[in-house]
């Protein structure tokens, strides 16, 4: 089978095409054969050695398709159920791949498997960082950094669903219009305008009262300073690279604020939680409430290139990897 390995740590460049054995799967796994696999920042935070991994290694947390083969014990899959899984193991980068049965989830017939590929990871992120992290409620007012990206639209719509007044940013004309046309009530350019001074006048002074951050270096400030007394600083992702080290003292001197740096992987931790947080998504999308924009496709051959795209900030929703 094809699959796509990255030789060592570093940019797009180490990623490689090879040919491996289809793998077979083993007691209490399955084996799904990919209609789509998912590109995410943490693929880019893992190839370029943020996130330490072991080199070589084949890429990949995120995909969907058909169960084409189960283990021993398995119960919960047969041969031919609509799978899909969002939080590995590495390897999705590959026509065929193997994962726990518990790991996995069946995908219901009014989602699609290119719409779960893009989905899992990013909805699932969008389901605890939502619902979970933060319980937003109708009336919240929220900041979301990135809100035309593969997160930001899924969560833009999300809360607009739930009845937040939804503050977005974007980095081009093109991205902020997209965040408006899916929820966004205000969006900001931040490359041109001030991000904390624009939250501030929307909110007539108040600030808001979460701001989910996965830009990382760029707007750890302006999120700073974009929050209420006492509100919650969500950092989860480092596109433009980490946060800087802070005192905890800025956050009492700014007021009282939270700070957190949450991981999907801690709240689907159990089987149990996996299967709720994947219900909910696959039910905001049912009801029309979520649309999955599934921005680009490339061949898996041409990986090295979907990653450039995303690296580079090229992209919008969703991009998908197809065998």
């Amino acid at each position: 089978m094809l699959a796509i390995q990255a030789i060592q740590a570093g940019g797009p460049e180490v990623l490689t095409a090879i040919d491996l054995p289809e793998p077979m799967p083993g007691p209490g796994q399955i084996r799904i054969r990919h209609e789509a696999i998912g590109l995410n920042f943490i693929d880019i935070y893992q190839r370029s050695g943020l996130y330490p991994i072991p080199f070589p290694t084949v890429l990949g947390l995120e995909g969907a398709g058909l169960v084409d083969a189960v283990g021993e014990g398995v119960t919960r899959f047969a041969v031919g159920d609509r799978a899909a899984y969002g939080s590995g193991p590495l390897g999705a980068y590959s026509e065929v791949h193997v994962t726990a049965a518990n790991r996995a989830v069946k995908v219901p017939e009014g989602v699609s498997l290119k719409e779960a590929a893009a989905a899992m990871l990013k909805g699932m992120t969008a389901e605890f960082l939502l619902r979970r992290c933060f319980p937003v409620k109708a009336g919240d007012m929220i900041l979301i950094h990135a809100a035309a990206g593969g997160v930001g639209s899924i969560m833009t719509q999300w809360a607009r669903a739930l009845g937040a007044i939804v503050i977005g940013t974007a980095g081009s004309q093109a991205k902020a219009d997209l965040a408006m046309a899916q929820g966004c009530h205000h969006v900001i350019q931040y490359r041109t305008e001030d991000v904390a001074a624009r939250v501030r006048e929307i909110t007539k002074g108040q600030g808001v009262v979460v701001a989910y951050d996965s830009v990382g270096a760029d707007t750890f400030e302006a999120t700073l300073a974009s929050l209420s007394r006492r509100g919650l600083f969500v950092s989860f992702g480092n596109a433009s690279g980490p946060v800087p080290p802070f005192a905890p003292a800025r956050l009492a001197s700014a007021g009282s604020l939270f700070f957190t740096r949450p991981t999907l992987f801690d709240y689907i931790a159990t089987t149990e939680d996996l299967d709720e947080s994947a219900s909910a998504l696959f039910a905001v999308i049912g009801s029309g409430a979520v649309k999955i924009q599934i921005g680009a496709e490339y061949a898996l051959k041409d990986t090295r290139a979907a990653h450039e795209a995303l690296a580079g900030r090229e992209t919008i929703g969703a991009t998908l990897l197809i065998p």
